[in-house]
């Protein structure tokens, strides 16, 4: 089989040897799980969002959020607001070396995000949106990226505008996903508006919305033309889905999916990461999502994630995934 290796994906003065993106996803792409997607092949890494509110005003929680380490650069920081002033000031704070890009979420389709003006609600207002973006290009001296959402609902999609604003406005690369806010995550991804966003703008143009494996990226550079590729809830608890795309279209070597031996050692190492980043009592109980996520499918993954919800201490944890997997 020819090699349908994907071209570099250049952002700004930043190239992105794998263009295979790993979707910030809040609750789930900490440092930890970006590290182990990484040494599975993805190419660009980027944070959970943080509020830049809660930066302007100090929350202690924003600052483990904002946690890197050198094996994955390049590494974008996500951050979402509404006020042009803070979001500024904010990126200025943040442009201190440990990430190499800052993007700027108007996707998020939360309502306690949406109801304060942030995240997806920005797609109803392109002209505050494109201050933001403007703002935050001002502040800093490396690459800005945005990423947006199809539209608001069925009646307000308009990424293809949005896109332009945010070329205007000085951004250096767009990430679309192809479903409205209304949508959340049901339905279909709309590759078709990706294909939009990349005829209306000259900057790079990332997909996002039901890549779930190699040829799923191949269809959509066809349909789309996109240069980039983003893959979010088909990551969850499968790190492995960037070294599968990655194998096949490098070499067109079809990598099987992982043992159960192989999730065993996949969901200890994560486990122990995990504590070594957030302590034992943290760690322990986030991991129980993660191993619903890893063991989806697997023979008696219903009985071990009922035990796992009852375990609060790592020895117990690791004793269990030891006998189970």
């Amino acid at each position: 089989m020819r090699s349908n290796k994907l071209k570099p994906l250049v952002i700004g003065d930043i190239t992105i040897e794998h263009p295979l993106a790993l979707a910030p996803m809040a609750g789930v792409t900490d440092l930890p799980y970006r590290l182990l997607c990484k040494e599975q092949g993805a190419g660009m890494m980027c944070t959970e969002m943080v509020s830049a509110k809660g930066l302007y005003y100090g929350n202690r929680k924003s600052e483990p959020l904002m946690a890197t380490d050198p094996k994955e650069i390049p590494v974008a920081i996500q951050i979402f607001g509404s006020d042009p002033e803070i979001m500024g000031q904010m990126a200025a704070k943040v442009n201190d070396g440990r990430f190499q890009m800052i993007d700027i979420n108007m996707g998020c389709p939360v309502p306690k995000i949406v109801n304060n003006g942030d995240g997806s609600a920005l797609m109803k207002n392109p002209e505050l949106a494109g201050k933001v973006i403007k703002a935050v290009v001002d502040a800093v001296d490396i690459p800005v990226t945005v990423k947006i959402r199809k539209g608001f609902n069925d009646e307000l999609i308009n990424a293809p505008e949005m896109a332009q604003v945010a070329q205007e406005n000085g951004a250096a690369a767009i990430a679309v996903h192809g479903r409205t806010r209304e949508q959340y995550y049901s339905g279909t991804a709309d590759w078709s508006i990706i294909r939009k966003v990349k005829e209306a703008v000259d900057i790079p143009v990332i997909g996002n919305g039901d890549i779930t494996c190699a040829k799923d990226v191949l269809r959509m550079q066809e349909e789309t033309g996109c240069d980039g590729f983003m893959i979010g809830r088909r990551a969850k608890g499968n790190p492995w889905i960037f070294k599968q795309i990655k194998e096949y279209l490098e070499n067109g070597i079809i990598v099987d999916e992982p043992s159960s031996t192989e999730v065993r050692d996949m969901v200890l190492k994560h486990a122990r990461m995990l504590i070594d980043y957030k302590g034992e009592y943290t760690a322990v109980r986030e991991m129980r999502k993660h191993i619903a996520w890893y063991t989806q499918g697997l023979p008696h993954s219903a009985e071990l994630r009922r035990r796992c919800n009852e375990i609060v201490d790592w020895q117990s944890l690791e004793e269990l995934i030891k006998s189970k997997l």
